[in-house]
């Protein structure tokens, strides 16, 4: 595929049984979008299903649409259907808050339930904020409790009798290397730790079966391939066999048996939705739901399926038309060990995405040097790629990206 035409990137595109859906999103015409891997674009369902529960529930209906819509039983029920994305069960996933404050919960989670054990191991490299939020969380717990760091090769090796838990990213945000969840989880398991996966960059863009892995945690955002819009809730996962005794650190009033008895005393609700704590968001997560119908109704098998195609031919196309520039891959070869965004590493990778930005390609960038292009398969084109690759070597060949602009460097990268 190395020489494909555009003419047969559009040949592609005619035979994608799930090129019609492209047409549910509202993209910027002209613009090859490869960011959903950091901002999924805008269902065009969207629209409307927020002014129907703003201006007909919230406006007419007003407080009484929390019995009448049963606003009261949506994270639960949002949760049932992001279970069908990563191969959970209805009653082990809740949508609540944020991708934060989720670690946060299931780390001070697994330290309770792992008493005589202190240790938080993870990944050199694993996205910031899940180490941040993690020294955070250890030194809030106490009793020793630390976070230690290994590089990815030394992550198994490490796990020792004092590790209580296991954290780590399933699809790396810089580099696209995908974990084998199963195989890391048995091998955690048999070493008496827990595992918490961080799903961001794989839920609705590569198959996850927590179920066939035998997960003990999960969370994972909602606006990147869900496309729930920017800021959209995050989600949780506590396999069944937990929940009796794992308990919600945050224990607000959401995650009570009896939230309406307002009696002073905590008690905590049976299965998932004790790990709710404060409202729900309304608003955010009906703009979540629209996403969440358009993955279930095209199914993960065919959106993995054409992610591991885009991808493969971005790869292809990048090192046969580019391959006197000086981009290094940073993302696996082969298909079944990468996610649906594919890294390549230069040392003037801000700019030149800053150039290709300008040129209507828009990816992002990753210090110090990592240049990010997302595929998201219901919305993305074979013909994007041919495009984007396109101007990716115009933007090389001519050196445009000196022009001092592109170094100038935003607030977001």
């Amino acid at each position: 595929m190395n020489d494909l035409s555009l003419a047969a990137a559009r040949s592609l595109d005619d035979q994608d049984d799930l090129g019609p859906y492209r047409g549910r999103f509202d993209l910027p015409h002209g613009r090859v979008y490869l960011d959903g891997n950091s901002l999924g674009a805008l269902p065009k369902a969207t629209m409307a299903r927020l002014a129907e529960v703003a201006q007909a529930q919230w406006g007419q209906d007003l407080i009484g649409s929390w019995n009448r819509h049963d606003w009261i039983n949506s994270p639960v029920a949002l949760g049932a259907k992001v279970s069908g994305l990563i191969g959970a069960s209805p009653d082990e996933v809740v949508v609540t808050d944020t991708t934060s404050v989720n670690l946060y919960r299931l780390i001070i989670t697994a330290l309770e339930m792992q008493r005589g054990r202190h240790e938080v191991l993870s990944e050199a490299g694993n996205f910031p904020t899940d180490l941040y939020v993690c020294e955070g969380a250890t030194r809030t717990f106490g009793r020793d409790a630390t976070l230690r760091v290994v590089p990815r090769d030394r992550v198994v090796s490490s796990i020792g009798p004092s590790t209580a838990l296991l954290l780590l990213t399933h699809v790396h945000y810089k580099t696209s290397d995908l974990y084998p969840m199963a195989e890391i989880t048995a091998a955690a398991h048999a070493r008496g730790a827990l595992v918490l996966w961080d799903l961001s960059h794989s839920a609705g863009a590569v198959e996850v079966d927590l179920a066939a892995a035998n997960a003990d945690f999960a969370v994972g955002c909602g606006y990147k391939y869900l496309n729930g819009g920017p800021g959209a809730p995050s989600f949780l996962y506590v396999a069944r066999r937990h929940q009796a005794r794992a308990l919600n650190p945050i224990s607000g009033w959401h995650g009570h048996a009896r939230p309406f008895d307002f009696t002073d005393e905590y008690s905590a609700a049976p299965g998932i939705r004790r790990f709710l704590s404060g409202t729900p968001s309304i608003l955010a997560n009906a703009a979540l739901e629209v996403g969440l119908d358009l993955l279930l109704e095209a199914g993960m098998a065919r959106i993995a399926a054409k992610a591991r195609r885009l991808t493969g031919l971005f790869i292809a196309l990048v090192e046969s038309r580019c391959a006197d520039f000086g981009l290094t891959l940073m993302s696996p070869r082969p298909a079944d060990a990468r996610g649906s965004h594919v890294s390549f590493s230069h040392p003037n990778g801000y700019e030149i995405m800053q150039a290709l930005i300008s040129e209507s390609v828009v990816g992002d960038f990753r210090a110090p040097d990592i240049m990010r292009f997302g595929f998201t398969p219901l919305y993305t084109r074979f013909e994007d790629v041919w495009i984007a690759v396109d101007r990716l070597r115009h933007v090389l060949e001519t050196e445009c990206w000196r022009e001092p602009r592109f170094a100038e460097r935003a607030s977001v990268t």
